[in-house]
């Protein structure tokens, strides 16, 4: 990896983490809930985002150096595993257990899906 590839990646990856917090606060000003929707829109969005860019690189109308950049610097910046692992204890510790159940394998199943559709629709420009 270049320098100039290692910088992309970081900025990107700081772009990332601050559409991350508009993202959320946005959702939290206009959805109030105890339940974290935020941080399940947010992963499930940029693992969408990731398999349709995967998809892309895989079939070449994507660049690899862009795939870096979008992929892991971006959406790496973009999506909180860490926030959604705090949160779902966060849940548990307040005795929401359907919550964190769903917040936790909930979330796994639906950015799973997620990556899979994105992946699929990317696919078929290759087509």
């Amino acid at each position: 990896m270049t320098a100039v590839e290692l910088f992309a990646v970081a900025l990107a990856g700081g772009v990332g983490a601050v559409v991350r917090f508009v993202v959320d606060g946005l959702i939290r000003d206009h959805v109030r809930a105890s339940y974290p929707v935020g941080t399940t829109v947010i992963n499930v969005t940029g693992s969408f985002l990731l398999g349709l860019i995967t998809a892309l690189a895989v079939g070449a109308a994507l660049s690899d150096d862009w795939r870096l950049i979008i992929g892991t610097g971006f959406l790496g910046g973009y999506t909180t595993f860490s926030t959604a692992s705090f949160e779902t204890v966060r849940l548990t510790q307040t005795g929401r257990y359907a919550a964190a159940l769903a917040n936790g394998l909930g979330m796994l199943v639906a950015s799973v899906a997620a990556a899979a559709l994105g992946y699929y629709l990317g696919s078929l420009s290759g087509s």
